[in-house]
């Protein structure tokens, strides 16, 4: 039995790509998530039996690689479809949205959202679900996030802008 640690709350990409990677690999495990994978890596360090699920757009992702070498080490890459990603809102009208939050990786899709004003102030958050939850708590008025995290707070989908092909990795203790 396995444990993959990796970016949560529920409904990241990376929660995804981790049961996409069990199953792939036919393997019986758990999936644990956590705030950051700067976090989930001391976690992994830890449990023998676990191992860690990066997104390779994940900001820093070098940094973890590069100063656990001698513990780590790069074991799988493989490439699946995200969740579709989104810009969603508390709102219906575009016009009402002052404040946007995204994960720092795809924060800029905002560029594909013409309707938003240069005057908008952004917040970035540790994942594309909890961009989604922030904004159901009104922290911001919008958000980037995944489908699965804006159904699951009831947001307006202001912009669908689909799967995106993406990168993951898997890195396993040196034991």
């Amino acid at each position: 039995m396995i444990t993959i640690h990796t970016l949560g709350p529920d409904g990241t990409n990376c929660e995804k790509a981790a049961h996409h990677w069990l199953s792939k690999k036919k393997l019986e495990g758990n999936v644990f998530l956590h705030k950051t994978l700067e976090v989930a890596i001391e976690e992994v360090k830890k449990n023998k039996n676990s191992v860690l699920l990066g997104c390779i757009v994940y900001p820093y992702l070098n940094n973890i690689v590069f100063q656990n070498l001698s513990l780590f080490k790069l074991t799988d890459c493989f490439v699946m479809d995200t969740h579709n990603m989104l810009f969603a809102s508390r709102f219906k009208d575009k016009k009402k949205i002052r404040r946007v939050g995204s994960h720092p990786a795809p924060k800029d899709l905002f560029s594909y959202v013409p309707e938003l004003n240069s005057n908008i102030e952004s917040v970035l958050f540790d994942s594309n679900s909890e961009s989604a939850l922030q904004c159901f708590n009104g922290k911001v008025d919008a958000c980037i996030t995944t489908q699965k995290a804006a159904k699951k707070y009831n947001l307006e989908i202001l912009q669908d802008f689909g799967p995106v092909p993406m990168g993951f990795s898997i890195h396993s203790r040196i034991d």
